[in-house]
């Protein structure tokens, strides 16, 4: 077998595995229909892209239909924004507004109007052909690579932020999450990152090299498809519990002092604490591992905002190291026990509110400078 059929037989493998993700998506009865289908979306334009060497096989020359694939492209970086907003944020609704986002694929189909799809046959042939003197081409190339920068950059933004909110509002599983959707990012962005190199190589001398990295980069495909399917049925919940309409503690404390009065009074900041140490003392609120501030702020009936600031900003701790801080206590206790010396680490992270090995791990390392299992040998 040789190059060609192998890339082509990795391609289809790679289009199966990518459309029955989508289907299988877009089939499952959940809550998360949105994001799912937005995920759907994204796979079917990715296996439209990486569809090429099929579609070179079976087509004919130039056609409209071939250039309007290669359009698709200006879709994928969109949508997989959309899907990263809708993943962050539990109350994300798709909205009219969106359908900005297709600017960008109408102006380029626009562009390749004129000199490409209202042509004959013969015309269409001798655009691809000089398509490296083209000004379309070369427009196209330009606002490609620019959009792709602004959307990453865009979506690390919103994940930065959607992190921060959930630092200084939660105190769940769900932070671990945040590390999954990290990844796809930095994964496309590296992927985009060498279809950008591949794309300078092919108006320089070295098209050769443009056309091995085009090769590598349909092989991968395969990986990168199986990456996705195994990354998105292992992290069903990713986030899903942010409201979009939660502020930053920053912009809290901007707000206050713009309206020129104190952040919080000295008497009523003392009294707060007092209340919040006492409750987190008897009442143990950490050891539900769900634990958000509203539940703690409707226990001890202090505003959200006030118990935020309080926390975020007065003592200078995100609520979920707040919390955690009473978990690791709590865990400390159990592991310094000789009654206790059969209970596994398993055992006293779930018992302490934590629901990950991981997550624990990192907390009582980032508390006591030591593992679990480290801190109970040196006792």
């Amino acid at each position: 077998m040789d190059n060609i059929s192998l890339l082509i037989v990795v391609n289809i493998i790679s289009l199966f595995i990518s459309l029955f993700l989508a289907f299988f998506l877009i089939t499952l009865k959940t809550k998360y229909k949105t994001s799912n289908s937005l995920f759907a979306v994204f796979l079917i334009l990715n296996a439209i892209d990486i569809s090429e060497p099929l579609f070179n096989m079976i087509a004919d020359g130039p056609s409209d239909l071939g250039m309007f694939r290669t359009t698709f492209a200006f879709l994928q970086i969109p949508v997989f924004y959309l899907y990263v907003i809708s993943v962050c944020y539990s109350d994300f609704k798709l909205k009219p507004k969106y359908l900005l986002h297709l600017l960008p694929f109408l102006m380029v189909n626009l562009v390749l109007l004129p000199r490409f799809y209202t042509v004959d046959a013969a015309a269409k042939m001798s655009f691809i052909q000089n398509r490296q003197n083209m000004i379309e081409f070369q427009t196209i190339h330009i606002l490609i690579h620019l959009q792709m920068a602004l959307y990453i950059i865009a979506v690390f933004r919103v994940l930065r932020k959607s992190k921060k909110l959930y630092l200084e509002n939660y105190a769940g599983k769900n932070i671990s999450s945040y590390n999954w959707l990290f990844q796809f990012t930095v994964v496309l962005t590296i992927l985009y990152a060498v279809a950008f190199l591949k794309n300078i190589l092919k108006f320089s001398d070295y098209q050769y090299v443009s056309e091995w990295i085009r090769i590598g980069l349909l092989s991968s495909s395969l990986f990168v498809f199986c990456w996705y399917l195994f990354k998105a049925l292992n992290n069903p919940g990713l986030f899903r519990n942010i409201d979009s309409k939660l502020k930053l503690v920053s912009e809290l404390v901007s707000e206050e002092k713009s309206s020129k009065e104190p952040i919080v009074d000295e008497r009523e900041y003392n009294e707060d604490l007092l209340k919040l140490k006492k409750y987190m003392a008897e009442k143990r609120p950490f050891l539900n591992s769900s634990l958000t501030i509203q539940d703690v702020s409707n226990d001890i009936e202090i505003p959200v905002r006030d118990l935020s600031l309080l926390i975020n900003h007065q003592l200078g701790q995100h609520f979920y190291d707040f919390v955690n801080t009473y978990r690791i206590e709590s865990a400390k206790d159990i592991l310094k026990d000789t009654s206790k010396t059969k209970v596994t680490v398993l055992e006293i992270l779930y018992e302490v509110g934590f629901n990950s090995k991981s997550s624990f791990n990192t907390a009582f390392k980032k508390h006591t400078g030591n593992t679990p299992t480290a801190y109970r040998k040196n006792l």
